[in-house]
């Protein structure tokens, strides 16, 4: 049995997809992931004998989302994840970059609105505590820009480059509470960007694709820094077991590599989805104008012909 460096002993063979893909429980994420497809699965049958619509693809969405999640955390991904550095940036960059966004475009938050029951007047139930707490002081700060972009940039650097990374990876639990944190931070970081659900702030469009912009360079120069380092940088992946035939240094230049190359990923998904938004935004508010232009007869235009006219005989 060879000693992996963060308290636990395991003796894992060379890695490949196959090996990595294997089914490898993690009781806290199993259930979580259950869980929350079991919920988001109630809440659209509950709107739909209400006869309700609730989109196919949010749901789709949604699903994958989680079960993203459950591919990193329930597989044996995850037990090399605590001896790879390469794996272990795998499982970040999903959890923390694609999980999130496409549980976010799932719309869970506004499922959530419309499915729960409204409570008696003078009472407060789940919707109305999920009202409260989206209407909060706390909200607001924890969604604001201010607030976000130096979140997600700090849980690269002062986790990573910190006695904190090796005592988290010192236990299964530091790992699952890291990787709990690093979905968490995420939600935060994306879910005012993508603007599914009703939040406290909702910039316009542009600056929504602002906020993307500033935070994703920073994993980029993360992983360059990882690339370019002539020694291994974190401790709990400075000395792989032998059983996994691997190089520390090289493992370490492939997730520096992973962490460049995927922060590609989350810009071209959410710039995706926010011109397909943008778009949307634009087509509803085409129809509200020519709806209000049927009804008033277009006085709006009416008033713009006689406000020309009235310039035109000024003139003459």
């Amino acid at each position: 049995m060879e000693h992996s460096g963060h308290g636990m002993t395991m003796d894992l063979p060379p890695f490949t997809l196959g090996r990595g893909l294997q089914w490898s429980t993690d009781p806290f994420f199993l259930v979580a992931c259950l869980l929350g497809l079991a919920l988001y699965g109630w809440g659209v049958v509950r709107l739909r004998r209400r006869g309700d619509a609730w989109s196919v693809g949010r749901t789709v969405s949604f699903v994958v989302g989680v079960l993203t999640v459950a591919l990193m955390m329930c597989t044996k991904l995850n037990d090399y994840g605590m001896v790879m550095f390469s794996v272990h940036m795998v499982q970040h960059m999903v959890v923390s970059m694609l999980s999130p966004i496409l549980i976010l475009l799932g719309g869970p938050v506004t499922l959530a609105l419309r499915a729960l029951p409204v409570a008696a007047r003078g009472h407060k139930g789940l919707r109305e505590l999920l009202l409260a707490l989206l209407h909060s002081r706390y909200m607001r700060i924890v969604t604001h820009p201010a607030f976000t972009i130096p979140l997600f940039i700090a849980s690269l650097y002062a986790l990573y480059f910190t006695p904190l990374f090796d005592f988290l990876m010192g236990s299964k639990t530091g790992h699952a509470v890291m990787m709990v944190h690093f979905l968490a931070v995420g939600v935060v970081f994306f879910w005012p960007i993508i603007g599914v659900d009703p939040g406290p702030h909702r910039p316009g469009y542009l600056m929504r694709m602002l906020e993307l912009f500033a935070g994703m360079p920073f994993h980029a120069f993360f992983g360059i820094a990882l690339m370019m380092a002539s020694s291994p940088m974190i401790g709990t992946f400075s000395h792989p077991p032998a059983s996994l035939g691997i190089d520390a240094l090289s493992d370490q230049t492939a997730a520096g590599g992973i962490a460049w190359a995927f922060s590609e990923i989350p810009s071209v998904l959410v710039l995706i989805a926010l011109l397909f938004q943008w778009h949307g935004s634009e087509q509803r508010q085409a129809r509200r104008k020519d709806r209000a232009a049927d009804r008033d007869g277009d006085k709006e235009l009416a008033a713009y012909n006689a406000y020309l006219a009235s310039l035109h005989a000024r003139k003459g």
